[in-house]
């Protein structure tokens, strides 16, 4: 799967919220883990994870025009 980085600002553009999009036209989230007991108003099957991550990244991925 190939990588482009979309939106996400820190110094090593890794460690950080980020948003990414693929070459099989997805959108990969990198955030920051919600632990189980935050999950009380979500129904999370098995094999998915719910990440946290700014408004302003995505306010800065629709800047960018590649979402």
């Amino acid at each position: 799967m190939e990588l482009a980085r979309i939106a996400g600002d820190c110094p090593d553009r890794r460690t950080c919220p980020t948003l990414y999009e693929t070459d099989r036209d997805t959108v990969l989230v990198q955030g920051y883990e919600l632990p189980p007991e935050e999950h009380t108003r979500l129904a999370v099957p098995e094999g998915e994870s719910v990440v946290e991550i700014p408004k302003s990244l995505l306010q800065e991925a629709a800047r960018a025009d590649r979402v």
